[in-house]
């Protein structure tokens, strides 16, 4: 895997997901469709629960309670981008670290006004209040006061969401009928969502060896697999 101080290549295909997103606005409204942003790689996403295709029939059922809670989602993607560009352990993070968080907090503030525009063209509101049960839960299994542990759960919790996000954006966007626009969407979000799942782990890798970031990977792995599956159902990105 590579490391993100050592591969400038690495930062900057994370980079790229910035541009894309521009091409990808403009395809939600038939202008422009990226194969960059459709190109599927499931094989690649290393989730351990595969999310049956009777989920997606369910969420859609409530299309717009379903884009409530992913603006929601992306919101809080944006502002624990830019919470955990804090969480560099040292005074100054280095400028790949800085880069990285950036792009990310933007590709997701874009994501947000993407889906709260398309939210409310179709008659539906942005709600206040919003919990996230899944997301609490992974956040439970954090080393807390434990230094660097602590950010590499952090940041393998972040990986954690934008993966089973991106699995499930894939599903949504085959199992749509009947609404190009929002299979665009769902389609359109895949790519991103995996570039920053990547990139959280390569992250990790800055702060403690790779062996170690490799194991406590498979554990939370392990944990993502049950905790997903005892999430109350509803429409929701995250529901069993």
């Amino acid at each position: 895997m590579d490391h993100i101080l050592g591969s400038s290549a690495s930062w900057r295909s994370s980079l790229l997901f910035s541009g894309q997103l521009h091409e990808f606005v403009a395809g939600v409204a038939g202008v422009y469709a990226s194969p960059v942003m459709t190109r599927e790689r499931d094989a690649d996403l290393p989730l351990r629960y595969t999310t049956p295709v009777e989920w997606a029939a369910g969420v859609l059922a409530r299309p717009l309670d379903l884009l409530n809670d992913h603006a929601h989602l992306e919101k809080k993607a944006a502002a624990n981008a830019l919470e955990l560009l804090n969480r560099w352990p040292e005074p100054n993070p280095p400028e790949n670290w800085v880069a990285a968080m950036t792009a990310i907090a933007r590709d997701e503030v874009e994501h947000l006004s993407v889906v709260s525009r398309m939210l409310a063209r179709r008659g539906g509101k942005l709600t206040r209040q919003h919990g996230n049960p899944y997301a609490s839960a992974l956040h439970k299994l954090v080393r807390r006061g434990q230094g660097p542990e602590e950010l590499v759960d952090r940041l393998m919790i972040s990986a954690l969401i934008e993966a089973r996000s991106c699995e499930r954006f894939k599903l949504l966007g085959e199992r749509v009928e009947d609404d190009a626009e929002l299979k665009k969407l769902y389609r359109g979000l895949w790519a991103s969502e995996h570039g920053h799942y990547r990139t959280f782990i390569q992250l990790a890798e800055q702060i403690m060896p790779e062996p170690a970031v490799a194991k406590r990977w498979n554990q939370m792995l392990d944990s993502e697999a049950e905790l997903i599956q005892q999430q109350p159902p509803g429409p929701r990105m995250h529901s069993a």
